[in-house]
């Protein structure tokens, strides 16, 4: 037999649009050349040129004497099949042209293996093939061609055998498994669950993940996209031309499925969706575990190899409740605290650093994937893959049990606020609004640019508390920070009056949000014993870490939160450190006007990324003075902080007096810690006092055992306007008194005299940030400091103290 000559190629594709197949078929043009690959995506052929075979499995040395059967064939023509093999009843026009336009729900129903009468049909989409042979239990048959890729015939055979087929690319040869004779991979019980809104393991039902099917091992992809009227998978594997890969939807479920057998890990994928107006969409798996480097955009087949050695730290680290704990918080921007570090690299050199500053917790910014490293992570796009910049997820997983070991718990900014447009991303993932609100004026945020998620829509909520989940089971994070809380509560949030819609009880909360942040706590402390979650919520909401069952004098239940950044607290004392001392007086107010709301929620004081960027100038340069006074403010105001109510949080580079502003390109300056610069002892005696912090804040009971309760503090004077003077108690469970005094003016204060418990007879100076080796002047208290009976503060002890300019010191008893 000799080969029929092909027919005329058509005009090649538009490399910005996929090649309309239904169109080429109505026509009888052969099989087109593969379709571009997405932008930012790896392996496309030039528009218009035959490709190599797909990279299949490689014929077994069995099938040989089949391959040099079908090789000495050659191509087949139209009609024509091998012996034994009747020709097939032709697909409708309508089934055809849906199938070579991948924009057909069942193309299981008309590809793979099917009884009928007469024996057993087996048809195949097989794009670039000259031929296919089905090879089974010794039998060898050739399927007739019926043009545009498409190969069938009826076999003499009554069952369905496990069979393969020998495909002829003219040049090479493959021998392959037939996706489409495989059953559904995925169980009605994923699909209840997911259509219910409770599949709180989703990322094991949806995506891509390597299985064993019915004895074969492949990939199993599946996708939620219920506006789409088909959907076909991409990758290098078929050079991005999806034509012989069409999924099939699963009913109402909205998912869509195929099993491709002998697809393993490390291959890159997409969906190319079909929209409901004919157009065609090439989009990244929303829950892909893995992704490409940006700025390459495709999904990659992800198994997990890494074995978990954090038992000990998994084991014990919800035994103490955390707003009953010491909880004191490194926030790190990975990309850039030690720029051009992997995963593995930080792993050698963080949990060190963060252990010798003696911090009990590392907050890593937002690691989800993102296109554009200038958002610092707030834009996802990869909900469920640790930024590739770094490294794969095992290597991020391997740095979270580097810090484990170490002892460090690992909190996570996690963004369910929105996320950004692109068009090979979730905004109108599948032709039409699905992640986000139909109504665009409500998805819009008014803000960012970006997209608010639609919180009322089933499986978009089981998409989020999922992801919660996920970062917790799977990456064993010990905490989320919940970002942009506010813009998720409120329909108003930055919109003028008449751009935005009420809720149906007229009010301005996002009812939607407030269930969804309810779901996510309460499912998140259910299935995650000792992991916390952390709003930053920066409006007098109340109940924002009130438990989900106990309703306030607002109607809602509480968020369920466990801790939240008190955005006020954090406002006015840099307000009020950025004055001059002379000017402070006038000020007092609002460093004290915190303690009236303190014990409202859980709090934790931050000193974050938001507010040494944009102008806002880094912490020690928000200071008023010469150099020396910016640095005692700085160590004054930082000793005022530890000892406040609340948990700390402190951004990289403030742990030494980091004079510049953060910019992601660079990082943290280091070089200021270099011995060989001459302000090298100026900085690193700052980070001296925070490591000394620390410490002591570790070993004190008083400063963090009874942080949520009015019990555990008092006002010693908090009235010292004209002194610049705060001075306070803190109180552990049994008892045990700490005292903290900040003089925040640049004059030492001898015979300073404050009211203490008279059942303390004698006092030590524990901390003083003014000693000479933190870059003070050096000016102290006696040891001890002997209490007297001289009434002071509405007590009837007190101690004389030397105050040091610009300082804080705090007292135990001797």
């Amino acid at each position: 037999m000799t080969a029929a000559p092909p027919p005329s190629r058509p005009t090649p594709p538009d490399p910005a649009s996929p090649p309309d197949r239904a169109a080429e078929s109505a026509t009888g043009a052969a099989a087109p050349g593969p379709g571009t690959a997405a932008p930012g995506s790896r392996g496309a052929p030039a528009s218009g040129t035959r490709p190599p075979a797909p990279r299949e499995a490689a014929a077994a040395p069995g099938d040989r004497p089949a391959r040099a059967a079908a090789a000495a064939a050659g191509a087949a023509r139209p009609g024509t099949g091998g012996r034994g093999v009747r020709a097939a009843t032709p697909l409708s026009d309508e089934d055809r042209g849906r199938l070579l336009a991948g924009a057909h729900h069942d193309p299981h129903a008309l590809l793979g293996a099917h009884p009928v009468r007469g024996g057993l049909l087996i048809r195949t989409l097989r794009p670039f093939a000259s031929g296919v042979t089905v090879l089974a239990d010794g039998l060898r048959a050739e399927l007739h061609s019926e043009g545009d890729g498409l190969f069938a015939g009826v076999l003499p055979l009554r069952t369905v055998p496990e069979y393969r087929l020998l495909v002829d690319y003219g040049e090479s040869t493959a021998t392959v498994h037939d996706p489409y004779r495989f059953l559904p991979t995925l169980g009605e019980l994923d699909l209840h669950l997911f259509g219910e809104g409770r599949h709180e393991q989703l990322w094991r039902a949806l995506g891509a993940h390597v299985m064993d099917h019915q004895g074969v091992t492949g990939t199993r992809c599946t996708v939620w996209a219920p506006n789409a009227q088909g959907v076909r998978v991409v990758g290098n594997f078929n050079y991005w031309d999806g034509t012989g890969h069409p999924m099939r939807s699963l009913g109402s479920s909205g998912v869509w499925e195929l099993f491709l057998p002998d697809l393993g890990e490390g291959e890159l994928y997409k969906f190319e969706i079909t929209r409901p107006d004919g157009s065609r969409t090439v989009r990244a798996d929303p829950m892909a575990r893995r992704t490409e480097c940006p700025p390459a955009t495709a999904s990659v087949v992800h198994t997990s190899r890494h074995r978990w050695q954090d038992d000990d730290w998994m084991a014990r680290r919800g035994q103490r409740p955390v707003h009953q704990a010491p909880f004191s918080v490194y926030e790190v921007h990975l990309a850039s605290w030690r720029p051009g570090l992997t995963y593995r690299q930080l792993a050698a050199q963080l949990p060190a650093y963060v252990k010798d500053l003696g911090f009990t917790h590392v907050e890593f910014m937002p690691v989800a994937e993102h296109p554009f490293g200038g958002s610092w992570g707030y834009q996802v796009t990869g909900f469920y893959a640790p930024t590739a910049r770094m490294g794969t997820p095992d290597d991020f997983k391997f740095l979270i049990d580097a810090l484990h070991r170490a002892g460090i718990g690992v909190l996570m900014d996690w963004v369910p606020a929105h996320f950004p447009r692109d068009d090979w991303a979730l905004a109108e993932f599948d032709g039409r609004p699905l992640y986000e609100p139909q109504d665009p004026s409500r998805a819009a945020h008014p803000d960012w640019g970006t997209l608010e998620f639609d919180y009322g829509r089933t499986e978009v909520r089981n998409f989020l508390v999922a992801n919660a989940v996920y970062w917790c089971e799977e990456f064993h994070i010990d905490g989320l920070r919940v970002d942009a809380v506010a813009s998720m509560l409120y329909l108003d949030y930055s919109r003028e009056d008449g751009g935005w819609t009420p809720n149906v009880n007229g009010g301005r909360e996002n009812l939607d949000a407030v269930a969804f942040l309810q779901e996510m706590n309460a499912t998140v402390y259910r299935r995650c014993p000792g992991v916390v979650t952390i709003a930053e919520e920066s409006t007098a909401w109340d109940g924002v870490t009130r438990a989900t069952h106990h309703v306030g004098p607002g109607g809602f239940g509480g968020l369920g939160f466990g801790l939240k950044w008190n955005m006020g607290w954090m406002h006015d004392s840099l307000g009020y450190v950025s004055k001059e001392p002379v000017h402070r007086k006038y000020h007092h107010g609002e460093m004290t006007f915190s303690m009236i709301y303190a014990y409202s929620e859980n709090y934790v004081l931050p000193i974050s990324h938001d507010e040494v960027v944009h102008g806002k100038q880094a912490l020690v340069s928000k200071m008023p003075g010469d150099w020396w006074q910016q640095r005692a403010n700085h160590r004054a105001y930082l000793g005022f902080m530890w000892a406040h109510p609340g948990k700390q949080l402190l951004f990289m580079g403030q742990e030494f007096a980091q004079g510049a502003e953060w910019a992601e390109r660079h990082g943290p300056d280091w070089w200021l810690l270099d011995p060989s610069y001459e302000a090298e002892p100026d900085h690193r005696g700052v980070r001296d006092l925070v490591r000394e912090l620390n410490r002591h804040y570790a070993a004190t009971p008083a400063l963090w055992e009874r942080d949520t309760e009015p019990a555990g503090f008092q006002w010693i004077d908090g009235d010292a306007s004209e002194d610049n003077v705060f001075s306070f108690l803190r109180f552990a469970a049994d008892g045990a008194p700490l005292v903290s005094v900040t003089n925040f003016s640049p004059v030492v204060r001898h015979g300073y005299r404050i009211g203490v418990p008279d059942d303390v007879p004698a006092w030590r100076e524990v901390l003083n940030t003014d000693a000479a080796r933190y870059g003070g002047s050096g000016v102290a208290n006696p040891d001890p400091l002997k209490t007297e009976t001289v009434p002071w503060n509405g007590r009837t002890s007190s101690v004389p103290l030397v105050l040091p300019p610009l300082a804080t010191i705090w007292l135990r008893p001797a």
